[in-house]
């Protein structure tokens, strides 16, 4: 039986439901064999002894009651010992309104109204011989904990639908992360094992209606230091139960909360009221706290915590949360990199590895879109784990220098002066690295709570890794200072406010900024990028992570700081590097590594990705080596440009004229007709049956779709001389009358004036003559993009490019390597999509000047790649040109096209794309530098052909 029967199963069950055969019903379900249904109706199966009870060994153990408390009948089950020693892997409990399940091998809990057990089909999967999902990329840990955190918050907000001020959700944020800090601890030797869970099962009432009381004293205490004598100062819990206040005017603790400690760190300082609870939702926070959350992970875990407050996350908890090896692509290069080359290089000098232990106490790494705190998490355990490297070293050469017998060689590397001194060294075996070196900036709430939280944790299980290594213990109570996450707008925030310069500090500025292209982006983020932008023009095309990268520039200058951010690459493309780039490098500053574009993608099931790039930018006077890292290949470059290759800071802007010797390319004709002028190939043959005259007016129709996609399309195509006839058709007037009302409803004033000849394309660039249709668009994954060839006949539409009456060896060009190397670093993209622009891509093309010979060459092998097309004819180009599927024969001919055209630029064919792109930079800037000194590259050689 598959998922969907058991669903309409389950959807009929609830629609007719009988409650004297519910469970058997449940049963049949899930595809239960009907004999042994029927055992267990006659009792052969049933060892329960209870009416209204029903226990089947390993399977489940089934109550049903009209006047028990559920929650607390399923509590007292979970423990009965008749029930445990039959080991049910379920236990249900049900008034026949609400049900209540526990998955005893899981530890899932249900808790629904009964109509809603369609929706949770899949909690009784194990019936049916289904495993539920297992998280195996995921920390199965941190999705329990997503998951029960999620059902709780949903509780809660359903009980308390007043909270919707903005006061009023902080409140409940920050409330959630002190839960969550609070089940941390008694899992984690901070407080006592369960101590808070069985606080909250043993001195509150099973309604729930004292547990925000509860919980707001509770938090009190864990905010006060209490003296010698564990008695707290007044007025803190004067009266409400306190006991007897002592004659000094100390207050005393009842007993169960004297046993909770001080916590201190701010976590608890700011006075937040909990919000109401009921029973369910007590139930839930008890549950909840039964997980083992020592086993959680912080880097991810804030992440996926942060979805609990965000419903439409849910779908998969654990797929907004970036992964650790994408992390380590950011502050490697950035940071660690050179901290661990230091390390190697200091290994046998104590004193080099005292500075770079102070050098680690006082670096700063500032994250201005921290979310939930992952690339600070991860940042400040990768310090830790050097600092324990640093530790275990200077223990290692204590122990080579006072060695009876050490090993003469290694001794011999130690510096003589500093023999004597690593003998009587005592060194501080703490760590010097602390919470208060990380810094962030984060617009959400919650997140910025959580992020918090998440470095407390991390630093907590820091600690005790560092016990594990060296037996020393570093108190957990009190709470060190946090890290300085501010809630706020990083576009309108100071960042030095944020994270001060001082003399002798190190700072790193990374992280992952919203991307938003200038279509998306918000009124409000349209503010925040004017504000930054202020005095500069074309900022308005740029996408929001520009804002970002501005900022750093201005941060980072003239002090000993660099930033590193993830970003699309549409910022490093195109149109936006003239708009951004210039205004950085006059802030002298410079890309110190890059990693081209690649995949970002996570660690959870459903593993979406976005293509993005890294961008490491620090000020010009630093000479350490600069890297570029493509396609696990790390290559060592004099200079990376704005176009993240290999070569000078050249920027592309746009051009109207080609600057190698190109025909013109033009945009494709633009219907402006609201669809009316376009036919359908049923459309065409119908009209052309009933008006058979009628065919001089209807032309084939192709633009980037059509010629990928192998459809076919037609347009009417009526000139001024032929209008008057055409409109004598009925059916032609229809149509161009419902163009004409089209443009006249347009706001455009163009296109208002256009209804006067609605007849025609609203920009016509079509000539009768045979042209080369270049797709604006094209998928990022093919190596080319399909260009070809046309008749006379058809019109190339808007969706593509057109070159009219073109020489055949310009189709081996722009099919080449080299040209769409190119168009990939220069033009930008759509989404992922290729995006083709013939002022940035095709005009700016540098191409060297072609011999007769060589155009002869260059044709022949535009006739190859066209007869190879032609051998499977019956494919469409989407199909041939599938990298997985592409015939071997066309990719051969596209091979040896591109070795024709690379010749033509030197004698070695080029290895790599970066080579490609580092020559075409220099050829573009010293043709570029010839075309201005001499009027136009090509003039005379222009001339000469219009003779």
């Amino acid at each position: 039986m598959n998922i969907a029967q058991i669903e309409a199963n389950l959807q009929t069950l609830v629609g007719s439901l009988q409650p004297d055969t519910f469970v058997y019903d449940l049963l049949l379900a899930y595809d239960t064999p009907r004999s042994s249904i029927v055992r267990l109706q006659k009792g052969g199966l049933n060892l329960a002894k209870n009416e209204g009870e029903l226990a089947w060994k390993k399977k489940f153990f089934f109550k049903t009651t009209q006047n028990e408390d559920l929650h607390a009948l399923i509590s007292g089950l979970r423990n009965d010992a008749r029930v445990t020693k039959l080991d049910p892997r379920f236990i249900v409990v049900t008034d026949f309104q609400t049900l209540l399940a526990l998955d005893r091998k899981t530890t899932d809990t249900l808790d629904i109204p009964l109509s809603d057990l369609p929706r949770h089909f899949d909690f009784f999967l194990p019936w049916a011989g289904m495993e539920k999902t297992q998280y195996q990329n995921e920390n199965p840990a941190d999705v329990k904990a997503a998951e029960r955190m999620a059902r709780l918050y949903d509780e809660i907000r359903k009980e308390n639908p007043e909270l919707t001020t903005p006061e009023a959700v902080h409140s409940l944020n920050v409330f959630l992360s002190r839960l969550l800090f609070c089940y941390f601890a008694e899992d984690t030797g901070i407080f006592e094992k369960g101590q808070f869970t069985n606080a909250i099962a043993s001195h509150t009432q099973p309604d729930g209606s004292d547990l925000h009381t509860y919980l707001d004293r509770l938090f009190e205490v864990l905010n006060t230091p209490r003296n010698p004598q564990g008695l707290l100062a007044p007025p803190l819990l004067k009266g409400e139960g306190a006991g007897d206040a002592p004659s000094h005017g100390e207050v005393a603790l009842p007993a169960y909360l004297a046993a909770f400690p001080y916590v201190n760190g701010g976590l608890f300082r700011e006075r937040h009221y909990a919000p109401r609870f009921g029973r369910r939702s007590r139930q839930m926070a008890i549950e909840a706290g039964e997980l083992d959350w020592s086993a959680i992970n912080p880097d991810i875990f804030g992440s996926m915590i942060q979805a609990v407050v965000t419903p439409e996350h849910r779908g998969g908890m654990g797929m907004h949360y970036t992964s650790v090896p994408n992390i380590m692509k950011v502050i490697e290069p950035l940071f660690l990199d050179e901290l661990c080359q230091s390390y190697e290089a200091s290994k046998f000098d104590p004193r080099k590895l005292q500075k770079l232990l102070d050098r680690l106490a006082r670096i700063k790494i500032f994250d201005p879109a921290c979310g939930s705190g992952n690339f600070l998490i991860i940042a400040y355990k990768e310090l830790r784990k050097l600092e324990t490297k640093i530790h275990h070293r200077f223990l290692y050469l204590q122990q080579l220098a006072t060695k009876k017998d050490p090993d003469q060689l290694e001794l011999d590397l130690i510096p003589k002066e500093q023999i004597r001194t690593i003998i009587s060294y005592q060194f501080n075996l703490f760590s010097g690295i602390a919470l208060t070196q990380f810094y962030g900036i984060e617009l959400d709430d919650f997140a910025h709570e959580i992020a918090l939280l998440s470095l407390w944790l991390a630093e907590h299980q820091m600690n005790k890794s560092f016990e594990n290594e060296f037996g020393i213990r570093k108190a957990s109570l009190p709470l060190n200072p946090s890290g300085h996450i501010v809630h706020g707008n990083a576009t309108r925030l100071d960042w030095e406010a944020v994270c001060p310069k001082r003399d002798g500090d190190e700072i790193y500025i990374l992280g992952n900024p919203p991307y938003l292209g200038s279509s998306l982006q918000s009124p409000q983020q349209k503010e925040d990028m004017a504000l930054v932008f202020k005095g500069i023009e074309g900022y308005k095309n740029l996408d929001y992570i520009a804002c970002w990268f501005l900022k750093g520039a201005d941060y980072i200058r003239n002090h000993n700081a660099q930033f590193a951010f993830v970003s699309t690459n549409s910022i490093c493309q195109g149109e936006q590097v003239a708009l951004l780039w210039p205004h950085l490098f006059r802030r002298n500053v410079e890309i110190g590594f890059a990693q081209t574009s690649f995949k970002w993608v996570n660690n959870a099931k459903a593993n979406a990705g976005v293509t993005v790039i890294i961008v490491g930018v620090r000020n010009e006077q630093l000479k350490t080596p600069k890297y570029l890292f493509s396609e696990n290949r790390k290559v060592l470059v004099t200079n990376i440009n704005a176009y993240l290759a290999q070569g000078r800071n050249v920027v592309i802007e746009k051009k109207n004229e080609p600057l190698s010797n190109f025909s013109k390319m033009l945009y494709g004709s633009k219907p402006v007709d609201g669809g009316h002028l376009i036919l359908t190939t049923e459309e065409k043959n119908e009209f052309v049956i009933t008006y058979p005259e009628s065919d001089k007016f209807i032309k084939k129709l192709s633009g980037s779709e059509e010629f990928i996609n192998g459809l076919e399309r037609w347009c009417l195509w009526i000139t001024d001389d032929l209008a008057e006839e055409a409109l004598s058709i009925d059916w032609i007037k229809s149509r161009v009358e419902r163009v004409r009302q089209m443009r006249l409803n347009s706001s455009k004033v163009t296109t208002r004036e256009d209804a006067k000849v609605a007849y025609a394309f609203g920009e016509i660039r079509f000539k009768q003559t045979n042209s080369i249709i270049l797709p604006s668009h094209s998928s990022e994954n093919r190596q080319y993009i399909p260009i070809g060839f046309l008749d006379e006949k058809t019109v190339i539409s808007n969706s593509a490019f057109a070159i009219y009456d073109a020489e055949p060896w310009l189709f081996s060009v722009l099919t080449s390597r080299m040209h769409m190397t190119w168009v990939r670093a220069v033009c930008g993209s759509l989404e992922t999509r290729i995006r083709y622009s013939s002022t940035l891509g095709y005009n700016t093309f540098p191409f060297p000047v072609l011999s007769e010979r060589q155009r002869a060459e260059l044709e022949e092998c535009t006739w190859r790649i066209i007869d190879e097309r032609e051998y499977h004819s019956e494919k469409t180009l989407a199909q041939l040109y599938d990298p997985d599927k592409m015939p071997e024969g066309l990719r051969q001919a596209h091979r040896a096209n591109d070795a024709a055209v690379e010749r033509l630029y030197r004698s070695r064919l080029f290895e790599t794309d970066e080579e490609r792109l580092e020559y075409l930079f220099k050829l573009y800037e010293q043709m570029l530098a010839e075309e201005k000194s001499r009027g136009t590259l090509f003039e005379k050689e222009k001339k000469t052909r219009k003779r």
